[in-house]
């Protein structure tokens, strides 16, 4: 099995400890040992048919951890006048929820009751990556289903129009780093961006500037044609990068061209640690994979999840 570069955390069997849950490699070594293969199989068989299927699924597992930790609240439905995480404004883009909810099925039938919807998201995102090309990691298990999920918390996420100093503040109040921050930016280099997340650069900038100055003129003219200033299509926006089905260094390269999408992308060279940083991944894949392996286990580690669901949209 191709599964890329393995960067493979140093010890056999480690435990993560957050809000009570131990994490460990070997969780499940027991009750449901065929549980990475069951999720693999089919984050790839969504894959084959679905060519957006990796970047979404790493993509909610961010939106997952960000609020109130990797619990599986992102993929928790609305139920009456309660709102939930998945249908606030940043997160009606997701989709791709069905894959997990295949997983769970098959997983149900194998060991039933014994699998977690977050170590499911969680596994899923490392697959998404690997299939895209990426690296391969270790992913520690034994996360627990949170019971809440709130549209309004996500009011909380770090937004693709933050500065440095806001970014650093959100990524601090979660345990992260300004080094976990640029490394998980790098997650930037799959998918694809709606023009709401990026439209603040491109029309009406500041009272001097109509487009953001640290854009590369012929690349906001681009995108000042996906994403006219009246945009009426809910579907218009841009690949994340070129090549953006495939999870590389690239999107560090196009920080420093001026040819990232988000302020957020941007606000990495408004500061020198986070600046040198982007430099190191730009002229380096492996180091930048090296570096994002660690943070993304890192990231999946927090949790506050209570139960193990039935079914990852409704609670017990």
């Amino acid at each position: 099995m191709a599964f890329g570069v393995a960067f493979l955390i140093s010890l056999l069997t480690i435990s993560l400890f957050s809000s009570g849950n131990a994490l460990s490699l070997n969780h499940y070594s027991k009750t449901c040992p065929d549980v990475e293969s069951i999720v693999t199989n089919a984050i790839k068989s969504a894959a084959s048919r679905d060519k957006t299927i990796p970047a979404t699924l790493l993509r909610m597992h961010f939106h997952d951890c960000l609020i109130r930790g990797c619990d599986g609240s992102v993929l928790l439905d609305s139920k009456g006048h309660h709102k939930a995480e998945k249908d606030a404004a940043p997160n009606l883009s997701l989709h791709g929820f069905y894959v997990i909810d295949n997983a769970k099925r098959a997983l149900e039938a194998a060991c039933p009751g014994v699998v977690s919807c977050a170590d499911i998201l969680a596994l899923a995102a490392r697959d998404a990556v690997v299939l895209s090309g990426g690296p391969y990691w270790s992913v520690p298990k034994g996360r627990k289903d949170g019971r809440v999920s709130r549209a309004s918390d996500i009011a909380t996420m770090p937004s693709p129009t933050f500065n440095i100093s806001q970014l650093q503040k959100s990524f601090s109040l979660r345990g992260l780093s300004l080094d976990d921050l640029v490394a998980l930016s790098g997650a930037h280099t799959i998918g694809f961006a709606h023009c709401a997340a990026f439209q603040n650069r491109i029309h009406n900038f500041n009272a001097t500037h109509d487009v953001d100055p640290t854009l590369r003129p012929i690349f906001a003219s681009k995108l000042q044609g996906k994403c006219p200033l009246r945009n009426t299509v809910k579907t218009a926006g841009a690949l994340m990068d070129p090549y953006s089905a495939t999870f590389d260094n690239n999107y560090y390269k196009l920080v420093l061209q001026g040819k990232s999408l988000f302020s957020s992308d941007q606000a990495l060279l408004g500061f020198p640690k986070t600046k040198a940083l982007v430099y190191k991944y730009a002229s380096s894949k492996q180091a930048f994979w090296q570096a994002f392996t660690n943070s993304i286990v890192k990231l999946s580690s927090i949790n506050g999840g209570q139960e193990i669901r039935k079914n990852c949209r409704i609670v017990n």
